[in-house]
């Protein structure tokens, strides 16, 4: 069983690990039940964090995780009817990952007068090339601006990085359909469905149900999570640098 205490702490444990500072957030929506977690990560000390470059981890516990963590796929079947070895609810691939949005933030400290258009896309393009290299995890990386409104005139206030991770906690090939079924960086999945479409056009892969147990492999998707986290934070302070040589 893995509940939304269970990721969290994980995921707290594994930044502790690569010595990042954390401030957690969570949340209960009272009328859906769903749970939210939020956390904002950096390096160094907090008093200079504002100066830093910064990742927001966030992801949303629904109702169907606490469901499949309590009872597993025989719990939506026998809320709904009496299971069967048959049940498609049993045999199903088409179930929601966790999904943890990363959302990366630089400060330009009020200097981005300086910078002229040209520089700020050169910066943005290698900022999502450094940042998709080092990203193990990040199924999509998206750089973008940050405006505001300085002296009636609309100007960068940071550079901004959007990433997102999909953890197929309740997947039916466990560990398995993480690889099987992730995404690569340019949106196209890398699953054995694309192996030979003819092949299963005539005839379709049985599904077996399998137990993921994801208490086993999530704290080393954690690790790695973070370790990304560090990478990413690192490919921005460089950003910094180049702006500042620049």
């Amino acid at each position: 069983m893995l509940t939304y205490e269970d990721v969290t702490g994980c995921f707290l444990k594994a930044a502790a690990d690569v010595a990042l500072v954390t401030h957690p957030e969570y949340w209960m929506n009272g009328r859906t039940l769903e749970r939210e977690f939020a956390c904002t990560c950096h390096t160094g000390p907090c008093d200079e964090s504002e100066q830093q470059s910064a990742c927001t981890i966030s992801f949303t516990w629904s109702t169907l995780d606490t469901a499949l963590s309590l009872e597993g796929p025989t719990g939506v079947c026998d809320f709904f009817h009496e299971p069967g070895e048959d049940c498609p609810h049993l045999h199903t691939r088409d179930i929601p990952p966790l999904v943890l949005d990363l959302s990366y933030s630089l400060n330009l400290n009020g200097t981005a007068a300086t910078i002229s258009e040209a520089t700020l896309l050169s910066l943005m393009q290698m900022l999502k090339m450094r940042a998709s290299e080092h990203s193990s995890r990040a199924i999509e990386t998206r750089p973008g601006v940050s405006m505001e409104l300085h002296e009636q005139r609309l100007q960068p206030e940071a550079i901004t990085l959007q990433q997102r991770v999909e953890l197929p906690i309740w997947h039916p090939d466990g560990m398995r359909g993480l690889l099987e079924e992730r995404p690569s960086q340019n949106g196209h999945a890398s699953s054995r469905r694309h192996r030979d479409n003819s092949e299963e056009d005539d005839e379709q892969q049985e599904i077996v149900p399998d137990n993921p147990h994801p208490e086993e492999w999530l704290p080393h998707i954690m690790d790695d999570v973070c370790q990304d986290i560090i990478q990413v934070l690192e490919a921005l302070e460089l950003v910094r640098s180049y702006r500042s040589l620049n």
